[in-house]
């Protein structure tokens, strides 16, 4: 992937302004149970504006874009799996990190080249360089890796970086993006005559997960549901779940946030004990916002005459488990932890209104940048365009599994030394390393880690993942044949560990 990318940004001329802005909108930690057009939204989910951009575009049922927050920012940014991003590394201070342009270029450097302006506003977690200037033509940046001091401000008092000045900003952060993302649609900080890209990196839901003012209580008398799993025991799961339990039973018999023994605390680690129904209640209350935010947005593209010729695109990091399993985070394989709601749209092109079934990744959204904007990206992208899927979103063939895995904070050549050399290390916050497949109706694991056995669910009649198929004579032939798939996967994007599996 080492790419000059002086070389490449003296090559590109500008482009006509008729091509299509791309507004990308991206949330935090954000369950697609918490977004009210999906089927199996929680009995309190209310996203009138997200739902709203669902009516105008298409919305994927199964769409995975990274295992936590900074793997998937660097395969949004590379268009790569984790495997094939080389030099970004964790270093330093948590969150800090650090990579290598050369080695690591983002193509928003690309864009730039060929005529679009870029910019970026939200959170950041992918190394100190935040790319301003190079990747960059304006940036409102909070830059966690290089303010690691400040980096649990999810909501209040951030140190952000305007166009590289940093200074301490006060007021609700999902609001303030808000209205910077808002300002820029309208033409400020940016010149009229260019089409643009942004990416806004809204820092909600994450966790303290603090609801905007206006907000708090309004869910306090929602109906709540318990996952099935949410406590064990779990047959057929592997055995890390037990080191992952986040909740358990008080005295009271309530479900409350913590493991046995523990002195439970809530998301903004107060001392006060934080119930199952609080958690549910507060993170719904937390979406409020965000939601607005989106309806906001959308509003301004419209009113300004662009929303027919701006390609939205809206998704999370990823999921985030609650409960389900007994986890309170992401990390993990399933979708509970790894999904996140997505949904495209760009009315007067698109059909409206639709809904595709097919799994698509994070490095298909970057490959469809590409082919959106006429752009080639001068490295191998490992996604597939997904325009296909745009245009015909039921019935438009579409043959690939999708890929996606877990490799903790290692990328590139480093996750293949793990694996080939340490391989009982291969795990993160107790969850081990994995490649996974979604071929449209079964999920398959494959555990990097040796001794943890595979999983194979049917989504169609397991959606929660709750029965693990893989040691059933009768599904044998699939998991075989998701076996390959997976390997297959691999070898195609150039993974080094793809011959380095443990035994399944």
């Amino acid at each position: 992937m080492t790419v000059v990318v002086l070389e490449l940004l003296a090559t590109g001329g500008s482009q006509a302004a008729e091509r299509p802005n791309i507004l990308f909108i991206f949330s935090d930690d954000h369950s697609y149970k918490t977004v009210s057009c999906y089927p199996e939204a929680l009995p309190g989910a209310k996203t009138p504006s997200i739902d709203a951009l669902a009516k105008s575009g298409v919305r994927f049922t199964h769409a995975y874009m990274g295992a936590w927050c900074m793997p998937s920012r660097a395969s949004l940014l590379t268009g790569r799996h984790p495997h094939g991003i080389e030099s970004m590394r964790m270093e330093g201070k948590y969150p800090a990190s650090e990579y290598d342009p050369q080695q690591c270029p983002f193509w928003p450097a690309i864009f730039r080249s060929k005529g679009y302006h870029t910019a970026h506003i939200g959170k950041w977690h992918t190394g100190t360089d935040a790319g301003y200037g190079r990747d960059w033509d304006y940036q409102i940046v909070w830059n966690r890796p290089k303010h690691p001091d400040n980096a649990g401000n999810y909501y209040e008092d951030q140190m952000l970086g305007f166009n590289g000045e940093d200074r301490l900003t006060k007021g609700y952060s999902t609001d303030n993006y808000t209205d910077w993302a808002c300002d820029y649609i309208r033409g400020k900080n940016r010149p009229v005559d260019k089409p643009w890209y942004l990416w806004l990196c809204y820092g909600a839901v994450h966790g303290p997960t603090t609801p905007a003012k206006r907000h708090k209580g309004t869910h306090k008398g929602d109906e709540v549901k318990v996952p099935a799993d949410i406590l064990p025991p779990r047959p057929g799961k592997p055995d890390y779940l037990n080191e992952t339990q986040s909740w358990a039973k008080d005295e009271s018999g309530d479900i409350v946030a913590g493991k046995s023994g523990e002195s439970f605390g809530d998301v903004s680690n107060s001392k006060k004990k934080l119930t199952y129904e609080a958690y549910i209640h507060q993170t719904l209350e937390c979406v409020e916002a965000l939601d607005e935010g989106v309806g906001r947005v959308l509003a301004t593209l419209k009113e300004s005459g662009q929303l027919e010729n701006t390609l939205v695109v809206f998704t999370a990091d990823q999921g985030f488990a609650m409960g389900e399993h007994g986890f309170r985070t992401k990390l993990a394989p399933y979708d509970a932890n790894y999904r996140s709601p997505l949904i495209i749209s760009r009315p007067g092109t698109l059909p409206e209104g639709k809904v595709c079934a097919k799994p698509v990744n994070a490095p298909d959204l970057i490959a469809t940048f590409s082919a959106t904007a006429d752009i080639k990206i001068p490295w191998e992208v490992h996604g597939r365009d997904l325009t296909p899927l745009l245009k015909d979103p039921e019935n438009a063939a579409w043959p690939y599994p999708c890929f996606f895995e877990g490799t903790g904070d290692h990328y590139g050549s480093a996750v293949t030394k793990v694996v080939k050399e340490t391989p009982a290390e291969a795990e993160h916050h107790h969850v081990p390393w994995y490649a996974a497949l979604n071929d449209g109706r079964f999920k398959y694991i494959r555990y990097l880690k040796p001794g943890v056995p595979e999983e194979l669910y049917d989504l169609q009649s397991d959606p929660e993942e709750l029965k693990n198929l893989a040691t059933e004579a009768g599904h044998a032939a699939d998991l075989e044949r998701l076996r390959a798939a997976a390997v297959a996967e691999l070898k195609r994007t150039g993974a080094g560990y793809a011959d380095q599996l443990p035994p399944p």
